[in-house]
This record gives C-alpha cells, sequence and structure tokens, in this order.
C-alpha cells in the first residue's frame, strides 16, 4: 500500500518523517499531554516510536499517523490505526489512537481526525469493527470515542500489560465501532 495522506479540511495525516522527533518529543514530554499515557518521553524514546510507525506504515500500509495542521505545516500530534496490543482485550483488533499537543486542544481537531483515520479504514480495509482503549480516568478520551459513536465495553476492560502492577494507569477501558451496515434493499 503506497504512503497514506489523508486530508481534512485543517489537517494532513501523512506517514511520519525523521525531522518528526524532536517536535513529537516536545508533545510527548508536557506531562498534561502525557497524564494518562505513562511517563513524559526522551528524544530517544520519541525516535523509536517514529521509527516504528514507519516500520508499520511500510509493512502494514497503517500507523498512528503524523498529525499535521495544514495552514501551519505545525506537527500536532498523531492519529490513525495499528493492530491492538498483545495481552490486552483487543489483541488482534485494529486500534484507533490519538495524541495531541495541548496548544491545539478544545477545536475540534481530535474528532476531525479521528472520524477521517474511520472513514479510511472502512473505505480502505475489510475490518467489521474500530476499538479503542484509555485508562478510566482520561475522561475526554472517552468523551471522543462517544462522540465518534463508539460503545464501551465494560466486560472486556482490562489491566494493561505494558504498565507495572500498582500502576494508577494499568487499568484501562474498552470501546468499540462497528462497520455501518449497507442499507438494505428494498
Amino acid at each position: 500500500m503506497a504512503d497514506v495522506v489523508i486530508e481534512t479540511p485543517r489537517l494532513l495525516l501523512r506517514g511520519w518523517r525523521q525531522a518528526d522527533a524532536a517536535p513529537f518529543q516536545e508533545i510527548c514530554s508536557d506531562p498534561q499531554v502525557m497524564e494518562y499515557l505513562g511517563e513524559p518521553m526522551t528524544l530517544a524514546e520519541t525516535e523509536l516510536v517514529v521509527s516504528r510507525m514507519q516500520a508499520m506504515q511500510a509493512q502494514l500500509g497503517y500507523c498512528f499517523w503524523a498529525m499535521e495542521h495544514k495552514e501551519t505545516g505545525a506537527l500536532m500530534g498523531f492519529c490513525g490505526v495499528k493492530p491492538g496490543a498483545i495481552g490486552t482485550s483487543i489483541d488482534g483488533q485494529l486500534e484507533i489512537g490519538w495524541r495531541m499537543a495541548r496548544a491545539w486542544w478544545g477545536a475540534g481537531y481530535a474528532s476531525e481526525a479521528a472520524q477521517a483515520v474511520i472513514d479510511w479504514v472502512w473505505a480502505n480495509l475489510k475490518v467489521d469493527s474500530i476499538w479503542a482503549i484509555t485508562a478510566p480516568a482520561n475522561q475526554r478520551s472517552q468523551a471522543l470515542m462517544l462522540r465518534l459513536g463508539m460503545v464501551r465495553h465494560r466486560k472486556l476492560d482490562f489491566q494493561h500489560p505494558a504498565m507495572p502492577p500498582g500502576d494508577p494507569l494499568r487499568a484501562h477501558v474498552t470501546y468499540s465501532l462497528n462497520r455501518p451496515s449497507a442499507v438494505p434493499e428494498a
């Protein structure tokens, strides 16, 4: 699959460039951005994320794409899809995710990006559902999941294996969105 570029009225979702690592590290070093994701990240850690996303894009044709503001060219964060993490309730499912610099919060960018990703998935991938996970305290992400039409699956909530026992971020909630069904013929 060729490199993906998803365009919305205000955003470009695109493959990662090595030059994205430094601005992405600025985003991921903000304790408020990382509040429900783990410790702030170093430049070396964000370089690894960029490399993993580039490899995922090359192998699968999708990843958590870089999110760029069309007007300014600023890296805003990411939004995209990837395989659900091994050992989680969404292992083997398609997971949607997003992370955005605080300066861009509250203006509808995450909704715009996530809806564009969902539309891309339905048009390009043969999956029946898209899944999302987050820490229970992350009300902003859960509110976005609900705005996207996702449904909570309490029986699939889990303890994330990437977080150590006792970590308050270990508990995760699970949501999904089913592929819209075709209009029945009359």
